[in-house]
């Protein structure tokens, strides 16, 4: 595996126009300690070893922003823009799934041989069929009826609804109002 040499020309910041300190990273940079923070969940610090071990293993010889300028930089980055939804009337589709909880009760009950009543989650997901990007969302605990999530999951669209779609859990009575102009296909 190699580093594209735009990469490497890029690593380094653009000489600044405007008094003050000049920057050592490029915004591309600090974003790359960021993406390995979010994809490997974790600590600033723990995610500067990991991207200098992997700098070090491609055999590169490009220098690694530290934790305390990436927390710095990361603030003032642009934040990514929420894409459009697509042209016309939606059809959605609506489904959830559980998402099992872990946390120290799990552990407790794993080195203590009990097993308690375990927890999770559902997570509800409106998506919009045509383009597969999800325009609605909710969380809820393991005992919300799934048909009580229509409603809420419509009202965070803010384009025309022209059909929705979703299996037998979540038939129900949504109110017009809150559908507008949607037809349960489900």
């Amino acid at each position: 595996m190699r580093i594209a040499e735009a990469a490497i020309d890029a690593w380094g910041a653009a000489p600044r126009s405007t008094p003050g300190g000049q920057a050592t990273y490029s915004d591309g940079a600090i974003q790359t300690c960021l993406m390995l923070r979010a994809a490997f969940k974790l600590p600033l610090h723990q995610a500067e070893g990991l991207l200098t071990s992997f700098i070090e293993l491609l055999g590169c010889d490009l220098a690694v922003p530290d934790h305390t300028t990436v927390s710095r930089r990361a603030i003032k980055l642009p934040s990514i823009a929420k894409a459009a939804l697509p042209e016309g009337a939606l059809h959605v589709v609506i489904d959830g799934t559980g998402l099992k909880v872990y946390g120290v009760g799990e552990w407790l009950a794993d080195k203590h041989g009990r097993r308690g009543r375990r927890g999770w989650r559902k997570l509800h997901l409106a998506v919009a069929a045509s383009s597969g990007q999800i325009v609605g969302a909710r969380l809820t605990d393991q005992d919300v009826d799934d048909a009580s999530q229509v409603e809420p999951l419509l009202a965070q669209i803010t384009g025309e609804i022209e059909q929705f779609t979703a299996d037998g859990a979540y038939d129900g009575e949504p109110t017009p109002n809150s559908i507008r102009s949607a037809s349960n296909v489900g």
